[in-house]
């Protein structure tokens, strides 16, 4: 079956794309592939009784199949509450669940774990969505409700049970708060039972799910299934920076992963010389800045230097030898092994020669001047053409060119014009 967080209306799944076949029971957070579930038990066992149930986000619980039902992963089944039923999904059946429960509750008795009471019906399954549609809108109104109680606290989430007649609120808070009025007016405009449970930070970004600064889901919302507590040790072990914005989760407290590669660190720590002991040579005493647990590098400085000198483990826990027999070497660069550390070459930083390598390209190039279309004769002496104008008049059936001819009646045109204007006036 697939499941309601996939579904886009008519059984047709929008997400996941396996057309409702999910193998782990839906697109659920922490699940959990049945691995064993193929293997057949030997002659004589009875399958295992306890089966694994979900409910929303991360919430798993522990029930007895007391009617044999045939379950499957990723059916919806009726399970006993306090009070009334609720409805889950099936995650774990079989050797695994048997697993599970020697894992995380070792201390279980089958006699004490609640009953499933049934398969889900078709009417059960629409009530459960129609609680899961309530939640969003009934956590807006608490929220409210608090506010106008003056109480420091944050609803985070609302939980409704299957059959509508319970809602669990899980809030954060920095102090002891006394809810006990907000419960009252919750009652009275929910008209259900109410029940408040305070969790971390931690279990909120758990519950409520994201994306870290890894551009990934949060682990603790996907497979982390416990909280180890971390400290800042596990940041300097790694010769990180001791950054509370880079090292701080979405909860707001130190990332969980800061612990997964902390084992390698303290196994490769241990070939180092530590880190607290000073170097004594002639030039003056060293002290130990940091350590390159990658390339097996120690770096040191002078007291009052300024340079950082680096040295491999071997010549450090060399030159402590040394001081232990109270001998002082000259000077720790003649420890420096020139195959680790080389010289930076500061002549050609950007890859280029010379730092004036674009002046020539963007120069603005003068363009030619592109004379606009004219007479025959102006083109002509545009392109360097001698002028034909300045010679002699050609006789008029000569072979003269049409533009000379042209220009030479302009010219006795004008002067005509001047004779004109230079002349007495008759009427004078």
């Amino acid at each position: 079956m697939g499941c309601t967080n996939c579904s886009s209306g008519g059984g047709t799944p929008r997400g996941c794309g396996n057309n409702g076949t999910c193998s782990s029971g839906g697109c659920n957070k922490l699940g959990v592939f049945d691995w064993l579930g193929n293997m057949q038990l030997p002659n004589g066992q009875s399958p295992y009784d306890i089966v694994e149930v979900r409910f929303k986000n991360s919430r798993k619980s522990f029930f007895r199949n007391a009617k044999n039902l045939s379950l499957q992963v990723g059916d919806a089944v009726i399970v006993e509450a306090s009070p009334g039923h609720d409805v889950g999904i099936v995650s774990v059946v079989g050797e695994l669940a048997r697993i599970q429960v020697n894992r995380r509750a070792p201390n279980l008795k089958a006699l004490e774990t609640r009953k499933i009471l049934r398969i889900a019906d078709q009417g059960d399954i629409d009530k459960w969505v129609e609680a899961r549609n309530l939640e969003k809108e009934v956590m807006y109104r608490a929220r409210t409700l608090a506010v106008n109680l003056g109480l420091e606290m944050k609803i985070s989430d609302v939980e409704y049970q299957g059959d509508l007649t319970k809602a669990t609120f899980y809030y954060t808070a920095e102090q002891r708060v006394d809810f006990r009025q907000l419960i009252k007016d919750m009652a009275d405009a929910f008209k259900v039972r109410i029940e408040m449970r305070q969790i971390g930070s931690r279990q909120e970004a758990s519950r409520l799910g994201g994306i870290g600064s890894c551009g990934r889901e949060l682990c603790c919302s996907t497979w982390l299934t416990d909280f180890r507590s971390v400290s800042t040790s596990s940041a300097r072990y790694q010769q990180l920076s001791l950054n509370p914005q880079k090292l701080a989760g979405q909860c707001g407290k130190l990332k969980c992963c800061l612990n997964y590669e902390l084992d390698m660190y303290l196994d490769a720590i241990k070939s180092f010389p530590a880190s607290e002991t000073k170097l004594h040579t002639e030039k003056g005493t060293a002290f130990h800045v940091k350590t390159d647990v990658f390339k097996r590098i120690m770096w040191y400085i002078y007291d009052g230097g300024s340079g950082l000198i680096a040295l491999k483990p071997e010549r450090v826990a060399e030159i402590k030898r040394m001081n232990q027999e109270k001998k002082k070497p000259m000077d720790l660069l003649d420890f420096v092994e020139p195959s680790i550390i080389k010289e930076p070459d500061y002549t050609n930083v950007v890859g280029q020669d010379s730092l004036n390598r674009f002046d020539n390209q963007f120069k603005k190039k003068k363009k030619k001047r592109k004379k606009p279309a004219g007479k025959p004769g102006e083109n002509q002496q545009a392109k360097g053409r001698p002028d034909n104008s300045t010679k002699e008049a050609a006789p008029a059936n000569s072979n003269a060119p049409q533009g000379n001819r042209n220009r030479k009646g302009k010219n006795q045109r004008r002067r005509g014009k001047q004779q004109n204007n230079n002349a007495p006036n008759k009427n004078a």
